[in-house]
């Protein structure tokens, strides 16, 4: 059998989490900047799906793809950081500051991963912006300008709509995250990580990396919003829903229901085992 054991499972979070806030900054930013990427060409895979069929569901069944591959490859994506560094900062496994280490660093190479994928897209959709916008491009600014400005009009309730959709988001990022260490087998890992997956992105929820995708493409191809849009309407408090919905509706019911066993703060130098007793 290769199913993992809840309890077994939150403590190969926790010592996930203490292995991930030892990363070197360059680790951080390259694997973040892969896994950024990665979420940005998932994300134009599941428009030219919804476009090309007609049908908006047949996106959310092919998203899940480019989050698998980061899980597979043991990337950094900042969202699902928050989770796994999350049940570690409470187990004692890594300290709170360097789990906001691994955020920030993650974030930033999750944004530069993002952007230039986005770049080289709209190149590719536009003949270099000698082709206007069409198909699968003008979808991307319709999705652009919905997030951003769409939210504007509501002012404050938009910003906690945004915020409330984050946060729910993020549940299942973070659930997919759970479920591919409850295999032991890659089919396993991968399926277990695909199914919360397809839940959000077929519920139009707020993900702050695919965001910093499918944002800045639709201004690149011309959608009116804004940098300043861009971070106040969506990236801000998507950002900051997520951070909530990873530490609150996983991390910390994880931590008081299966208790992982609490390591020494020993355990977070780089040459000291994982398994350090508490002091």
């Amino acid at each position: 059998m290769d199913y993992v054991k809840p309890s077994d499972m939150v403590n190969a979070m926790a010592d996930s989490g203490a292995q991930r806030a030892r990363l070197s900054i360059p680790d951080m930013l390259i694997r973040g900047m892969m896994a950024g990427a990665l979420l940005g060409i998932a994300t134009s895979l599941a428009i030219t799906g919804a476009v090309q069929t007609g049908v908006p569901f047949a996106g959310a069944i092919v998203f899940p793809v480019g989050f698998v591959m980061i899980v597979a490859l043991g990337l950094e994506l900042c969202t699902g950081n928050f989770a796994i560094l999350g049940v570690s900062a409470l187990s004692g496994r890594c300290r709170w500051a360097e789990a906001g280490r691994n955020w920030t660093w993650g974030f930033i190479g999750n944004l530069i991963g993002s952007v230039l994928y986005a770049f080289l897209l709209v190149i590719a959709l536009t003949n270099a912006w000698n082709v206007p916008p069409a198909g699968v491009a003008q979808k991307i600014i319709d999705i652009a300008t919905l997030k951003t400005v769409g939210y504007e009009p509501f002012g404050a309730a938009g910003l906690l709509s945004s915020f409330v959709k984050a946060m729910l988001c993020n549940w299942m990022v973070c659930l997919g995250v759970t479920m591919s260490m409850m295999s032991t087998s890659t089919a396993g890992k991968l399926f277990g990580a695909w199914l919360p997956i397809f839940i959000f992105f077929g519920q139009g929820f707020e993900h702050a990396v695919v965001n910093m995708f499918v944002i800045p493409a639709g201004m690149m191809l011309g959608a009116k919003v804004t940098l300043s849009d861009w971070w106040l309407w969506n990236q801000i408090p998507v950002t900051l829903g997520n951070l909530a919905g990873g530490l609150l509706f996983i991390a910390l019911p994880w931590f008081l229901t299966f208790r992982p066993s609490v390591a020494s703060m020993r355990s977070v130098g780089k040459d000291a085992p994982l398994s350090a007793p508490a002091e």
